[in-house]
């Protein structure tokens, strides 16, 4: 057993009260369970239990046993003076705060049903990669959409809130952080760390003034990621951009770039290389006067496809290396590239603005963009699916993702709506 166990009992009231009194032998009745605690401090605070016939306000601290109260240092921290309970499973030491009074205690071990502690064993030790698979058919399909529901939402504040952290560090630049999301995410999974140390190695000020010239932004974007050195430039075409990157870095004092051996070609299609993908974000950058506010502006599917939409230079159109031609010609990127980019990039960016501003049309706009994506089919969705739950768009893809991600495989089930409704029916009756 782990302590989140305990927390998660503490948290409910999941035991059995008749006769609840401390290591003293003192009544308690508990009236504020708190607020837990996140931060450094006791577990819950602003917590009010009845001690005997005082009634106390202040914190809760909880343990496993008693005595970890001391492996943890808490009496050298005057926090936890303010500790007006300490909840145990098993109270192995007498304790005292700093100033020798003694701490209440209540010891768990016995008041817990066991078949509410065997299904949590039994959640953190299944061998599913879903834990709760075995559960499943008794939770409602209400409780499923619900979690559902709460982890996309989790998964988009969590994506906001990381360009809103980037946009403090370029002095709230919303053109700029939009600029470096669509060139991390044109890496996709292999190449995206890559894709943004170079957007952060060529800012987007420099190659908007270039932007109606095609080639100049393929010898900006090639040379900045370390692909028009001599071994590649043996090749005529490269050659050129090489000699036109070398005036337009000295123009700029453009900052060292990226190498070959940052970048992940092994086991890719010929369309992913990262050189296909250089020359894809080259040809979207042509022409667009700004990024943010056309992403602003634009409303539906279709109209995002046609912005991402553009036709690579002739030479990539048929080469995915240097002088390494491509058998099937390649024009842009693709519909389900743009379909992935839209996800991680712009969705965000709308719902990153909309909390900014505080626009909830934005983040409806945001969630039905998602709901109007057809649905990303891959190893985790492909489980849940088996599994029963449904999904029909983007906005169901995204949520699996998120649920796996921080609950499944982590066996965060305490923290679950499904999992909590599965311990639930084990709880103790009133």
């Amino acid at each position: 057993m782990k302590e989140d166990f305990l927390v998660y009992v503490w948290q409910h009231q999941y035991f059995d009260k008749k006769d609840l009194g401390t290591a003293t032998q003192e009544a308690v009745q508990v009236y504020k369970t708190g607020f837990r605690n996140t931060n450094a401090g006791p577990d819950f605070l602003d917590a009010q239990v009845k001690i005997g016939q005082e009634t106390w306000s202040g914190s809760v601290e909880i343990h496993l046993k008693a005595s970890d109260w001391l492996k943890h240092q808490h009496q050298l921290d005057t926090r936890y003076d303010q500790v007006i309970l300490h909840v145990v499973w098993e109270n192995d030491q007498p304790l005292h705060r700093t100033d020798g009074t003694p701490i209440p205690v209540i010891e768990l071990k016995n008041r817990v049903a066991p078949a509410l502690l065997q299904t949590y064993l039994n959640l953190k030790s299944d061998p599913h990669l879903i834990p709760c698979t075995p559960f499943l058919a008794e939770v409602p399909e209400i409780t499923k959409l619900q979690m559902l529901d709460r982890v996309l939402l989790e998964r988009l504040e969590h994506k906001g809130s990381l360009l809103t952290e980037q946009l403090g560090h370029h002095n709230q630049h919303w053109e700029e952080i939009t600029y470096q999301a669509i060139a991390a995410n044109f890496g996709f999974k292999i190449n995206k760390e890559p894709f943004h140390r170079l957007s952060k190695a060529l800012p987007y000020a420099i190659l908007r003034r270039h932007r109606q010239q095609l080639f100049q932004l393929e010898a900006l974007l090639f040379g900045q990621a370390g692909f028009l050195t001599e071994e590649y430039c043996q090749d005529e075409y490269l050659d050129k951009l090489r000699q036109e990157f070398g005036y337009l870095k000295h123009k700029y004092a453009l900052p060292a770039g990226l190498q070959k051996a940052d970048w992940n070609s092994l086991r890719l299609r010929p369309a992913n290389f990262p050189t296909v993908r250089l020359a894809q974000l080259a040809a979207f950058l042509h022409n667009k006067d700004y990024l943010f506010s056309a992403l602003l502006e634009s409303e539906t599917i279709p109209s995002f496809i046609n912005f991402f939409s553009a036709p690579v230079s002739p030479y990539w159109q048929t080469h995915y290396m240097p002088a390494r031609p491509l058998k099937t010609p390649v024009a842009g990127i693709g519909k389900d590239s743009i379909y992935l980019i839209i996800i991680n990039t712009v969705i965000p960016l709308l719902y990153a603005y909309a909390r900014s501003i505080d626009n909830q049309n934005l983040i409806d706009k945001a969630l039905a963009l998602l709901e109007n994506i057809p649905a990303e089919h891959n190893a985790i969705t492909k489980i849940y699916q088996q599994l029963n739950f449904r999904n029909k768009s983007a906005q169901d893809s995204q949520a699996f993702l998120q649920l796996n991600q921080q609950y499944c495989a982590p066996r965060q089930c305490l923290l679950c709506s499904i999992g909590h409704y599965i311990l639930k029916k084990q709880k103790p009756a009133p």
